[in-house]
């Protein structure tokens, strides 16, 4: 899939708060680049609005009355008419219960609701890239909550890894960006770009967010 022209990323937003729709609309719409797709106040809504836009990115809470945020990202996530569509859970607190499941059934990424405006749209921006939105610390504590049980699930595709790919993976995993990854292994960005974009294609990873869903699965991630 092309990523979309930066030049004109379309957003939707979902949520039950009509102050914070109205928000984030008023953000979105002042600033160049971006054009407000659509809102909707629950997941129902929103599932007719992607049907109808087709936006970049969906800006969706986690916690709505009826079909909640994980509920409506799994629909997005089966209809393959909608997965072009990148996901940004809103939520209220850094880490929740939540987070791995979303991460499971799709999502690219986390903002908090009361994140400056700028990391908003830098989480828009990242995400409409094909880039995962995804800070070291809750990388970090997905890993410490998910990722050492000591059991490692079947991960299709796992196998075909070389071993340089295994190892940038569980970097990836780590919360590390590919400039971080090839400032500990002093390698070029390029390398650690080029081996993340081979494994991505081999374990049929949407984005970094599903790469990291995948290493944690596969005992991949670092200790």
């Amino acid at each position: 899939m092309n990523a979309p022209d930066p030049a004109g990323i379309t957003v939707a937003v979902a949520d039950d708060q009509a102050v914070v729709r109205m928000g984030l609309r008023a953000l979105i719409d002042s600033e160049p680049g971006l054009s407000f797709a659509g809102e909707a106040p629950d997941g129902r809504a929103a599932l007719a609005l992607l049907a109808r836009v087709r936006p970049d990115v969906l800006l969706l809470d986690i916690q709505m009355p009826g079909l909640d945020g994980l509920e409506t990202l799994r629909a997005i996530a089966a209809d393959p008419a909608l997965r072009a569509t990148r996901v940004v859970m809103v939520t209220t607190f850094a880490l929740d219960q939540y987070v791995f499941a979303a991460l499971q059934a799709g999502a690219s990424g986390f903002v908090l609701k009361d994140s400056p405006p700028e990391e908003l749209v830098n989480a828009i921006r990242v995400v409409a890239a094909g880039e995962a939105l995804l800070s070291p610390a809750i990388t970090r504590k997905v890993i410490a909550r998910f990722g050492g049980r000591g059991e490692a699930a079947p991960v299709e595709g796992i196998e075909t890894l070389t071993p340089r790919e295994r190892e940038l993976v569980a970097w990836v995993a780590g919360g590390l960006s590919n400039e971080e990854i090839a400032r500990e292994l002093v390698i070029s960005p390029d390398t650690v770009r080029t081996h993340v974009s081979r494994a991505m294609v081999k374990l049929r990873a949407r984005d970094r967010a599903q790469l990291v869903v995948f290493a944690i699965r596969a005992g991949l991630a670092q200790p």
